[in-house]
């Protein structure tokens, strides 16, 4: 055994890989019979998971975190030490730990076995740490999951701690108060407030089903998709739920993407797959007839259910489903119009997320994994050919972007957009693929200028990505308080008593004829409270009446949050609602 007393690493990675042995080492005092698994650094903190037949509860982190206190003020060095393979067996199978044993054997015999050592505690590990726990000052355990060993749902159910550590006490409050706006904003909770959308256990998991609000947010979203993608020259079409096999087997889906994949339907002597994505029935729809150069590009678009198998440890609010709706456009071209395509995309991405309010993205370019080539299909050398134009193409945009090695299709490169959310977190939403390989695969082709077949370049393109998801992260942006040409009501009445109603219900009924989304309410409740609760919906407007406004056909107008706009006429009120909707403000 050879030992290094390393002087260690003052970076933020190794701080936080440190804390996550505290951690552990904290947990091993207080559960002696708890088995270590893993325990590494995350991009906003770390976490270890432990084997133990007691269940940790959300009262332990404080015993554990007291307990880590006491580690950090001993101050143990943290050491390294090389060992053979022969003595990390003997050593972690004295301790008792399998799941090291097990990672043991999965390490090349070529590579270096080391530990980590800081006072009775040791765990196999590469590193890096810092020089001693008394660098772990500030530092805040948070939450409490269950992680299948090594991500297989084949494995053990393991329990992982989650925690954070920074180097000073304000980025650790910072970080704290940010998660708490988090929370604040979860679009789960939101959607459970605001009575956007369920999830029924009888039904199943990952299949979100929409309320009458949820249904006319999407509503609204899917009328605009539908409205902008006509004055682009779209043309809009409607594809089946699911489709043969075979169509799969050819688009080399099923090889490369099979474990997301719902199995096959046995029917009539013949097998059907709930469609994953639309890209085959698109290409079926381009066969439909013989194309012309004249008659490219051509650009079809579907507002499509597509069905994914998610595992159901990684299902999330409508983050992560299993059944989505894709707005899903594919673009067939001939190679000397891609430059042109992808200008008119990015042109109409910018102006589509804007529209929402997402005016800050970062561009990412997403290439193949050149020591992976068996994840991809096709010729390398056409791969080198349009990953190098496609680069040049985002380049001669003037737009700031980022490689990002291992992230294309298995079927061709893309242009990835992650816009920036109201608390500076990015999500990925929209994308654009260039994918020659597809139509080879299904012999596509077009009659070019010299009377010859040639094959198109088909590009897959999404600009919302999954509407679930982007209603998702549309709650979490806004915090549930919706623009108002988004909110699914727009303005409630609230009748001072009783004597109103029938004013009320007139009004709702104009409002309507003027598609404005309206509601009354004239429960036999207190003003204040029926206020209260417009404000708990997030209504953007609430207009109250009483007998002088019935009197004088007038409204008395109240912004979201309070602010007062005094009474207003009928006619005065469409026009301020109908000019705010139609500016997107």
């Amino acid at each position: 055994m050879e030992e290094k007393n390393s002087t260690g690493t003052l970076t933020l990675e190794a701080l936080r890989h440190s804390a996550s042995h505290i951690l552990a080492q904290a947990v091993k005092r207080l559960f002696k019979d708890a088995k270590l698994g893993i325990g590494p650094a995350i991009e906003n903190g770390f976490y270890y998971d432990f084997d133990l037949d007691y269940h940790f509860k959300p009262e332990d982190l404080a015993q554990i975190e007291s307990e880590m206190r006491k580690i950090i003020e001993t101050n143990y060095s943290i050491t390294k030490n090389i060992l053979s393979r022969e003595d990390a067996i003997k050593l972690f199978t004295k301790l008792n730990e399998p799941y090291k044993l097990e990672l043991i054997e999965e390490i090349s015999s070529n590579e270096e076995l080391s530990t980590y050592t800081q006072g009775e505690f040791i765990d196999l590990c590469r590193g890096p740490h810092i020089p001693s726990t008394g660098y772990v000052k500030y530092f805040k355990l948070l939450s409490i999951a269950g992680a299948y060993w090594k991500g297989s749902e084949k494995n053990k159910m393991l329990q992982r701690i989650y925690g954070t550590a920074f180097f000073t006490e304000k980025e650790l409050s910072d970080y704290l108060k940010f998660l708490e706006e988090v929370q604040k904003r979860d679009h789960r909770k939101l959607g459970k407030d605001l009575k956007i959308f369920i999830f029924d256990e009888k039904i199943g998991s990952g299949l979100p089903i929409w309320l009458p609000k949820g249904a006319m947010l999407r509503e609204v979203i899917e009328r605009f998709e539908i409205e902008e993608h006509i004055r682009r020259d779209y043309n809009i079409i409607k594809t089946p739920h699911i489709g043969l096999t075979e169509l799969w087997q050819t688009s080399g889906h099923l090889s490369y993407y099979k474990e997301s994949m719902y199995p096959p339907m046995e029917i009539e002597n013949q097998s059907f797959i709930l469609k994953p994505m639309n890209c085959p029935f698109h290409i079926r729809v381009y066969q439909s007839e013989i194309r012309s150069y004249r008659s490219l590009p051509i650009k079809l678009f579907e507002l499509a259910n597509v069905y994914r198998y998610e595992k159901s440890g990684v299902l999330h609010g409508l983050l992560r489903v299993r059944g989505f709706t894709q707005d899903d456009a594919h673009i067939f071209c001939r190679e000397d119009q891609i430059e042109t395509e992808l200008n008119k995309l990015m042109d109409f991405i910018k102006y589509f997320l804007g529209s929402f309010g997402f005016k800050d993205y970062k561009i990412y370019l997403s290439l193949r994994d050149k020591n992976s080539e068996s994840k991809y299909i096709g010729d390398p050398q056409k791969w080198d050919l349009f990953e190098n134009k496609l680069e040049g193409i985002v380049k001669s945009m003037g737009i700031e972007y980022q490689l990002d090695y291992g992230e294309a299709k298995f079927y061709g490169p893309a242009i990835d957009l992650k816009i920036k959310d109201a608390l500076n977190r990015e999500w990925q939403c929209s994308t654009i693929q260039i994918d020659f390989n597809l139509p080879e695969k299904f012999s596509l082709t077009y009659i070019g200028q010299d009377g010859k077949e040639h094959t198109p370049i088909m590009i897959h393109r999404t600009i919302l990505g999954s509407l679930e998801r982007f209603v998702s992260i549309l709650l979490e942006h806004y915090g549930g308080d919706l623009p108002l040409w988004l909110a699914p009501e727009q303005i409630r009445i609230l009748s001072i008593s009783d004597t109103v109603n029938n004013y009320a219900l007139k009004l709702k009924n104009m409002f309507k004829e003027y598609n404005i989304r309206c509601a009354a309410d004239i429960e036999n409740e207190r003003l204040n409270a029926k206020i209260r609760k417009a404000e708990e919906e997030k209504i953007p407007y609430v207009a109250v009446i009483g007998k002088n406004e019935e009197a004088n056909n007038t409204l008395s107008l109240r912004k979201r949050h309070r602010e007062s706009l005094g009474s207003k006429t009928f006619e005065e009120l469409i026009n301020i609602l109908k000019e705010e909707i139609k500016t997107k403000t």
